[in-house]
């Protein structure tokens, strides 16, 4: 079932040492942070999607849905497990569509694919048996857990203008379920409030002042269910694209103090069947353009104040499933670990990745549970990288990105190195910038500890590869279906970094002073 290789070809390592190598001086400013994630920055979504779900002529999410998944596999249990814990946001799409059978809820219909309702098929429903399952396993898998809930419950569609709702939302179905969950003992960190409703919609939409009273109903329901404050959900919303006069109608009309907060998703790389994708993620300049978002929703956010600040609460590249012959590769990771180093400087506090499981953008197959190249450089993030963000500066070729944190695990500093050139790497040195006073020139740091070092790169050189080399180590579970050991490889603080072509590098130095990480 799985490839068993103990080192990677010995020959790709002759070929990067052919490549043309670039000197870049990279400066930390370690005196003060620039922006705060959240503990658990990591995040990735499970979703509603049936089998029937098909685009482009091919049906990738199979039993991956949330109500079809088998909950026993090891390899799937032990993947989740290795975060410890694991944030999760269960929605999508069809949450909108999802009624709970609890309370004067009697039927509990399947999603049947029909044309006519909305992203094609019908009403579907979430058992509280199946509810029951879940929670088990979350408990079992320690997930830290968000849950999408029906914002349309209630509403109609327009009569004279498609794809809007109107109508107050009708909250009694959303109450029954708490009460279930509470009554169980299940722990839910948060709540987000619909799925791609704001603005222009995707599939359906709503006012922005209708969703911000309703958002309000929501928050006394939490406040009214919840009793004590310690252990009361935080109210997220609103879960869709960023449309800049949307999202401020919405907050002005909910007020302070209602929506913990802020989420908001990004697909930038265009449909899954675009046949430019792969150099979009390889074109530094293309990669850069998204930062408008960020910096859109952040402005909106020091502007309002919610308690949480922004998430990207859904982000798979591309959308409608993502690409097969893009996403499951190692290539995907020069998008999804660039977009979450961007969105750290942004002080974008989670960052989830569609999917968990499921279409091609899944950090696991779908069937086996095999983790792709994005899962071990998702997990290296939660490790390595902590929640105070540093700033960097250099000057240097576009294709190679950097961005610096402090270390997760105390003390030093974590960075992550992407070099998107096909034929150049790069030899880093590192200058810890003078703090205080702008005109002082920096200084190179000289570690005297073993630097902590984690390089990715594709097994056979190929970045459309589906199998990752960690320091020269193939990724593949072990017999038991463990996730294999991912140890640095410790290397002489006297020597310089060294970044191959089209390769991916965490780099851990314990020695750094930076006054932001003390």
């Amino acid at each position: 079932m799985y490839f068993k290789f103990t080192f990677c070809p010995i020959i790709l390592l002759l070929w990067a040492s052919l490549s043309f190598a670039q000197n870049v001086n990279v400066v930390i400013h370690g005196a003060a942070s620039i922006a705060k994630t959240d503990d658990n920055f990591v995040c990735v979504t499970l979703d509603w999607w049936p089998s029937e779900k098909c685009d482009y002529n091919q049906c990738p999410w199979g039993k991956a849905g949330i109500l079809n998944w088998d909950l026993r596999y090891g390899a799937l249990i032990n993947a989740i497990k290795a975060f410890n814990p694991l944030r999760i946001k269960v929605g999508g799409s069809l949450q909108d569509n999802v009624v709970y059978k609890v309370g004067e809820v009697s039927s509990c219909p399947n999603f049947m694919k029909r044309e006519d309702d909305l992203f094609g098929f019908s009403q579907g429903c979430l058992s509280m048996e199946r509810w029951d399952q879940l929670n088990r396993f979350f408990n079992h898998t320690g997930v830290k857990l968000t849950f999408g809930l029906n914002a349309l419950f209630g509403r109609n569609e327009s009569q004279t203008e498609k794809g809007f709702w109107i109508g107050d939302w009708q909250p009694q179905n959303t109450r029954d379920f708490m009460q279930y969950t509470i009554s169980k003992g299940y722990k839910v960190d948060s709540y987000e409030f619909g799925n791609q409703l704001s603005g222009s919609g995707m599939g359906a939409k709503v006012d922005a002042k209708q969703y911000g009273k309703d958002v309000i109903v929501l928050k006394n329901l939490v406040k009214e269910l919840y009793a004590h404050p310690e252990t009361q959900p935080k109210v997220l919303g609103p879960g869709g694209f960023y449309e800049e006069k949307w999202f401020n109608t919405f907050l002005e009309v909910s007020g302070q103090g209602i929506v913990d907060g802020l989420t908001h998703h990004i697909y930038n790389l265009g449909p899954g069947d675009e046949p430019n994708m792969m150099n979009k993620i390889l074109d530094p300049s293309y990669l850069n353009q998204v930062s408008q978002t960020y910096k859109g929703v952040s402005d909106v956010v020091n502007k309002f104040r919610p308690q949480l600040g922004a998430w990207v609460s859904e982000s798979g590249g591309a959308l409608n499933g993502g690409s097969k012959d893009v996403s499951r590769t190692f290539a995907d990771g020069f998008w999804y670990l660039d977009q979450m180093g961007m969105a750290s400087t942004y002080d974008q506090k989670v960052f989830c990745r569609q999917a968990l499981i499921g279409g091609n953008y899944g950090l696991l197959n779908a069937t086996t549970f095999v983790p792709n190249p994005d899962y071990y450089g998702a997990l290296l993030w939660h490790r390595l990288m902590g929640s105070t963000v540093l700033a960097v500066t250099k000057e240097s070729d576009p294709n190679l990105r950097v961005y610096a944190h402090c270390a997760k695990k105390k003390p030093g500093v974590s960075l992550i190195f992407i070099n998107l050139s096909k034929d150049r790497s790069f030899t880093i040195t590192l200058s810890n910038a003078k703090p205080g006073d702008a005109g002082k020139p920096n200084y190179e740091f000289v570690g005297k500890q073993n630097r902590e070092e984690y390089h990715l790169r594709a097994l056979t050189g190929d970045i459309k590869d589906d199998i990752v080399c960690l320091n020269d180590v193939p990724m593949v579970q072990t017999d038991s279906e463990d996730i294999p050991a991912m140890d640095p490889k410790l290397v002489d603080a006297s020597t310089p970094i060294s970044i191959a072509a089209q390769s991916i590098a965490y780099v851990t130095i314990r020695d750094f002073e930076a006054p932001a990480c003390v």
